[in-house]
């Protein structure tokens, strides 16, 4: 497989959470094309389970969609973060829990076409509290679910978040003990 060598990058805006970058590329056969890149350090999301076979979820309305989703606890990483440490402080500041046993499940590209972010996916057992404020801009309402009505809910499409029917998929996928 060929890779796309980069003639020329236009850095076009820098925010908080992403940047744009648009780049001219050499195809294999000679000619060039353009391609817009969303910059973005990545992210990781959790599956917490407790004790009883729960799954703890957030409900937080998201601009992008124009409504709420119900999702598995996330959060973007920053620069040069460790997933495993973003993940444990991302569930203290989401759910006000602390994992004693985080295990890489895998990981994905949302959306390879157009953006660089990749997201960690990680199931957290043994949930103890431990509450660190969530980030000023967040409103969150915290739902636990049964995990097998979770995973249930996932194969019949009635999560429409990606890396919560992802994750939940990993899960049941890989019939861990709980």
């Amino acid at each position: 497989m060929h890779s796309e060598e980069t003639l020329d990058r236009q850095v076009i805006y820098r925010g908080k959470v992403v940047g744009l970058h648009v780049d001219t590329i050499r195809l294999p056969g000679g000619g060039t094309a353009i391609r817009e890149i969303v910059e973005h350090t990545g992210a990781v999301a959790m599956v917490p389970v407790d004790d009883q076979g729960r799954v703890w979820l957030v409900r937080q309305y998201r601009k992008a969609a124009e409504k709420p989703l119900l999702e598995i606890p996330a959060g973007t990483r920053q620069p040069g973060e460790d997933p495993v440490l973003c993940a444990r402080r991302e569930l203290q500041e989401e759910i006000g829990l602390l994992p004693g046993k985080l295990t890489r499940l895998g990981g994905f590209y949302p959306a390879p076409g157009v953006s660089q972010e990749f997201v960690h996916i990680f199931l957290a057992q043994d949930l103890t509290p431990a509450v660190l404020p969530h980030d000023e801009d967040e409103s969150l309402e915290i739902e636990q679910w049964d995990l097998a009505r979770a995973v249930q809910a996932a194969t019949l499409g009635e999560f429409e978040d990606g890396k919560t029917i992802i994750g939940l998929l990993m899960v049941a996928a890989r019939n861990i003990d709980l």
